[in-house]
């Protein structure tokens, strides 16, 4: 009998040609414990062809219950500084290393992110950012390098996959210690003016 953690495989994920196509799977997901502990799936927002995409850690309270990212005070945070940047909220693309809230906002663990991670993969794949903004630790160890200190390489371009990395540190960071405000807002200048070099300021 097919039990629920075998009812999809990686070429079903593969073959998922939309972003809704596999947001639909996602909904199916139990490949961890994660899912039994939360209301639902967050999967991602934006605009599904977005040249410009965000990676954060994983779903917080309100994420969980509204079912998107980063809507919370740190999300509200994100947005500004998108904003800030001359860029619209609704031109990019937010997600997650993991899809469900870990128990009580804890850091994924590293078999969690793992299993999540095709469905992130399949999700960049169709997206096909040329820029993604690494948002924290866990999206730094679990795209670039799983030692990689954020400390360390925030501010610094990463190229990988043929995508131009920028890390940075979380907006939850900022919201508990605003000295990393100024640091951040320097990451975001450069993927600014590297978006900018790229594909010319919005409305051009």
């Amino acid at each position: 009998m097919t039990g629920p953690k075998d009812i999809f495989s990686i070429s079903e994920i593969e073959k998922c040609s939309s972003l809704e196509e596999l947001a639909r799977l996602a909904k199916e997901c139990r490949k961890c414990n994660l899912r039994q502990g939360c209301r639902g799936v967050v999967f991602g927002k934006g605009n599904p062809r977005a040249n410009l995409m965000f990676i954060g850690e994983g779903p917080g309270a309100e994420e969980d219950k509204q079912g998107l990212p980063f809507v919370g005070a740190a999300g509200q945070l994100l947005d500004k500084i998108i904003m800030a940047a001359g860029f619209n909220t609704a031109d990019v693309y937010i997600a997650n290393i993991v899809k469900c809230r870990p128990p009580g906002n804890r850091v994924p663990a590293k078999e969690e992110a793992d299993a999540c991670k095709p469905w992130l993969t399949r999700q960049i794949e169709i997206v096909k950012p040329s820029i993604i903004v690494l948002l924290g630790s866990v999206a730094l160890q679990n795209i670039v390098d799983q030692n990689a200190r954020i400390t360390r390489m925030r501010g610094q371009w990463i190229k990988k996959y043929g995508i131009e990395f920028m890390p940075t540190y979380h907006p939850a960071a900022l919201l508990r210690d605003e000295s990393k405000k100024r640091p951040v807002w320097e990451d975001i200048k450069m993927v600014r003016d590297s978006f900018h070099r790229m594909f010319g300021k919005p409305g051009k």
